[in-house]
């Protein structure tokens, strides 16, 4: 479980780092090219992370070692239909 833990305290920062990417744009303090650019990889670790905690407690659930999920690769995360 402190491995989930882990996971979680990294979305909640990623989380924060896009709120605080947001507001630096509305008060002008880095330009659109930057924010956009930085969200861009923010919202990959996220899925990243989002598809890591979802396999671990898949394995978890069905009795296999939660240890043994890894992180995919962004163009497998990003290419998920839903």
């Amino acid at each position: 479980m402190a491995d989930d833990l882990n996971i979680q305290h990294r979305i909640t920062s990623l989380i924060d780092e896009e709120h605080r990417l947001r507001e630096a744009l509305q008060q002008g303090t880095i330009s659109a090219e930057d924010e956009r650019a930085r969200l861009g990889t923010i919202e990959v670790e996220l899925d990243q992370c989002w598809d890591l905690l979802r396999q671990r407690r898949a394995k978890r659930e069905f009795g296999a070692n939660p240890d043994e999920a890894h992180v995919r690769d962004p163009k497998t995360v990003e290419g998920y239909l839903g």
